[in-house]
């Protein structure tokens, strides 16, 4: 079996290595770390929670073990898809990275440019940002990449959910075409293989999955659910989340619960608080301090329950999360596999358990024919029985539209259909006088008879072509 001592890493390296007690690489640590020491390009295809983040992280390190880096121009670049993504790399680069004198930035919205200039401004080895706020940067002519030797580009295929592929190929134009290229996905779109081959020399390939797959380690189910009534349904959703979660026990120590919609966060977050449960929101609309100390607080168990929009889906390295809840089955199904892999992570077992209403079901079988599974479904706890089986409910008889008309306070009333009278309760139309009748319709006589059909103020010169078709 490989160690991290047989893969000629820096001795200081190593050192730190050792201190957060690991001395076996993940398979794609393995296969990646070999050739990116020896300076070819990477192109590591990987599930989530596999260690792609150290496998990149080391040889980098590594690498830049000499030389100095010049004021705006550093000589590596990592690009990430969210803050929090960048940000865990940046952590990964402070443990890895201890005992050299290595320096790094971080670029990430919400956080002041002044600051961020000065650290730029005295030179950095390692430039660690997310792409949209790199470009702030670039265009504000505080950076320049010329001098830039590594460049690895994190979560390649979150970056195209996100529409980051434009940017990204700006910044690879901006590089030197000398520069080594280390480049990690979850999964191989077409879009990103075209990436690849347009900027990629030569990869080594390291692919430890296929494309797509669940960790074996996460127990995985899904309860088909229907609510009562389109308009309760979301309550009756929320109160089976929380049955789900109490169904789990002590087993559920914490949870992240994703929803696809950042207003749903908020609602479900609320919810769960309001019946006694420790929760709190994390989504892109949050302020960036706000969403670190609440990240922080799930790290240090002090929350319980963490309730995400998918920008907390990717790279969050949180090993010890039990349980993954998806309030909602995700739009994209590739976004399946990354939620549910905040758990079961560095070897642990966990479960995933996912809702399913009606209209979702569609994305249930994306979900399915990706992960080329049939995910178990589960008994629907507050129903006893399984939620598939469950009976309709009764369908309500169809609304009659009723007629109004203004009464005499100039509200709105409602009249009942009209019954037709029996033969001796009114007297026919044709027994009325023809004065009662008749309401002086324009261009027509007191005693001319009215044509069926027609109404009362019908002209009498139309009336006359009717009787005269009735003699025919």
């Amino acid at each position: 079996m490989t160690k991290f001592s047989d893969l000629n890493l820096d001795a200081k390296v190593l050192k730190a290595i050792a201190e957060t007690g690991y001395d076996t690489p993940t398979p794609i640590q393995a296969g990646a770390i070999a050739p990116a020491l020896e300076g070819r390009d990477v192109l590591g295809i990987a599930q989530t929670g596999t260690g792609k983040t150290a496998a990149f992280t080391l040889p980098m390190i590594t690498l830049l073990g000499r030389g100095r880096a010049r004021a705006r121009m550093p000589r590596s670049l990592v690009l990430a898809p969210t803050r929090e993504l960048a940000a865990q790399v940046a952590e990964n680069f402070d443990t890895y990275a201890k005992y050299t004198k290595l320096s790094k930035a971080l670029l990430i919205g919400g956080t002041s440019f002044k600051d961020q200039d000065k650290i730029i401004d005295k030179g950095v080895d390692v430039l660690i940002a997310t792409p949209g706020r790199l470009l702030d940067h670039l265009e504000r002519g505080k950076l320049i990449l010329t001098d830039v030797k590594v460049m690895v580009v994190d979560e390649a295929d979150r970056m195209l959910d996100m529409g980051f592929i434009p940017d990204i190929e700006e910044i690879f134009k901006r590089t030197p075409f000398t520069r080594q290229t280390l480049f990690f996905s979850a999964t191989m779109a077409p879009e990103i293989e075209r990436i690849t081959n347009t900027f990629l020399s030569n990869p080594a390939k390291i692919e430890v999955a296929r494309a797509a797959t669940t960790n074996v380690n996460i127990k995985q189910g899904v309860v088909l659910f229907k609510g009562s009534e389109k308009r309760k349904e979301p309550s009756e959703k929320r109160a089976l989340l929380r049955a789900l979660i109490d169904g789990e026990g002590e087993a559920c120590t914490n949870a992240i619960i994703f929803c696809n919609r950042k207003s749903d966060v908020d609602i479900v977050a609320k919810s769960l608080n309001k019946y006694g449960y420790n929760a709190s929101p994390i989504h892109g609309d949050l302020d960036q301090s706000h969403r670190t100390k609440t990240l922080d607080k799930f790290r240090d168990n002090e929350l319980r329950f963490l309730v995400a929009s998918d920008v907390a889906a990717r790279g969050l390295d949180i090993p010890a999360v039990t349980h993954v809840f998806n309030f909602d089955v995700p739009s994209h199904a590739e976004d399946y596999v990354h939620r549910i892999g905040r758990t079961g992570r560095a070897g642990r077992s966990g479960t995933a358990i996912m809702i399913c209403i009606p209209r979702d079901e569609k994305n249930l079988e994306d979900v399915e024919r990706l992960v080329k599974e049939t995910i178990p479904r589960l008994d629907n706890p507050m129903k006893g029985a399984p939620a598939k089986e469950e009976a309709a409910p009764e369908e309500k008889p169809k609304r009659t539209r009723n007629r109004r008309k203004k009464d005499d306070e100039g509200d709105t009333a409602e009249v009942k259909p009209l019954e037709k009278p029996a033969q001796d309760d009114k007297p026919k139309r044709e027994d009325k006088p023809r004065q009662e009748r008749s309401r002086g319709g324009r261009g027509r006589g007191r005693n001319e008879p009215d044509v069926v059909g027609m109404g009362d103020d019908t002209p009498a010169f139309i009336a006359m072509s009717f009787e005269e078709r009735a003699k025919v």
